[in-house]
């Protein structure tokens, strides 16, 4: 790939110094991917230039039309503080005509809605847990069809915010107490759906009209507190001392039958197409006990530093993780038109 002049798309407080060799571990996990992707794309050759954004859209226009850039790489999770809003950004990049990188304004709006998304997939004969939402406001009532034991989360917010131990309840009292923490903590209505007892699956998708499906990933847990569930808690995602205390491990799934890798991956590129995602992204499962893949939701633009899983799964596919983000960037230009 020609040395490109590519502009990337972060919160303020994750654009990272251009060298953290003197911060410590914990201090540098903040930045682990923003950092990544910086060092990384300058190291493939390309006039990288970091911009935070959160609270004004006339910094992004500015460096567009100031900067010229051939490509925004999007690194945004959200704006005002709205995971929301992280679609309308997109938007604006694709009114402004710049080229960007991962998943387009209508994919996002569809994979975010955990609700609708479910609902889609449901149409497409995607297995899919029972579910309910619960706005703020409006009163606790489960309907019948909905069975214990539940897991309560927020219907938009992702990376597991609001995820605990304590989201899987086992009571209407339970339920109540926990959807009303997920009101509060994050101001978002609450999904709840039948809780599939089995593993933690994650499928890494690349690609635009034609998706690559990464290796069948897998979080194990080897060391969990007596009368744990095997979950992606908050706590599991972002707490690398938790981390190594409970053994939590990510790695290629193994003593999956061959069929059933099959199953997850047609149904992982089924729900690509389905939601419009494309770019990159990750479709996480949990596999039930009869090696049922249930749909649990999609992350387009998921986390990919290095170390993450996403990267991992690129890795053990053959593809280095400088090859993958000139991929990406790729993908981002393609979508535009431009000859790559």
């Amino acid at each position: 790939m020609n040395p490109l002049r590519i502009l990337c798309l972060a919160h303020p407080d994750l654009v990272p110094p251009d060298n953290m060799e003197e911060l410590s571990e914990k201090e540098a996990y903040v930045w682990k991917t923003e950092y990544d992707v910086m060092k990384t794309l300058r190291g493939n050759g390309h006039e990288v230039r970091m911009l935070g954004v959160q609270t004004e859209l006339s910094p992004i226009r500015d460096a567009v039309e100031n900067w010229q850039p051939d490509i925004v790489f999007n690194l945004l999770e959200e704006f005002h503080g709205e995971t929301l809003y992280a679609q309308n950004v997109v938007g604006l990049l694709e009114l402004l005509r710049v080229p960007y990188t991962g998943c387009n304004p209508r994919g996002l709006m569809l994979a975010r809605g955990k609700d609708l998304s479910k609902k889609l997939l449901k149409y497409h004969r995607v297995p899919v847990p029972a579910f309910a939402v619960f706005p703020i406001g409006m009163k606790v009532r489960r309907p019948g069809r909905l069975k214990y034991p539940l897991i309560v989360k927020s219907l938009w917010e992702d990376a597991s915010l609001g995820i605990a131990q304590a989201s899987i309840v086992d009571s209407d009292e339970k339920l109540a107490e926990r959807v009303a923490f997920i009101h509060k903590r994050l101001n978002t209505p609450a999904i709840a759906e039948e809780f599939i007892d089995g593993r933690e699956i994650y499928v890494g998708c690349l690609g635009n009209d034609r998706i690559q499906v990464l290796p069948v990933w897998e979080l194990s847990f080897s060391n969990l507190a007596d009368g744990a569930h095997a979950i992606a808690t908050e706590k599991v995602k972002h707490d690398p001392i938790y981390q190594e205390k409970r053994g939590i491990l990510q790695g290629p799934a193994e003593n999956l039958p061959t069929n059933v890798v099959t199953k997850i991956r047609t149904l992982a590129k089924r729900i690509c197409h389905t939601l419009e995602l494309d770019g990159y992204c990750r479709i996480d499962f949990r596999l039930s006990k009869d090696n049922v893949p249930y749909f649990i939701e999609a992350n387009p633009n998921p986390e990919i530093a290095s170390s993450q899983e996403y990267a991992q799964a690129a890795l053990h596919a053959g593809v280095t993780y400088s090859d993958l983000l000139n991929r990406i960037v790729a993908f981002g230009l393609k979508r535009a038109g431009v000859e790559v």
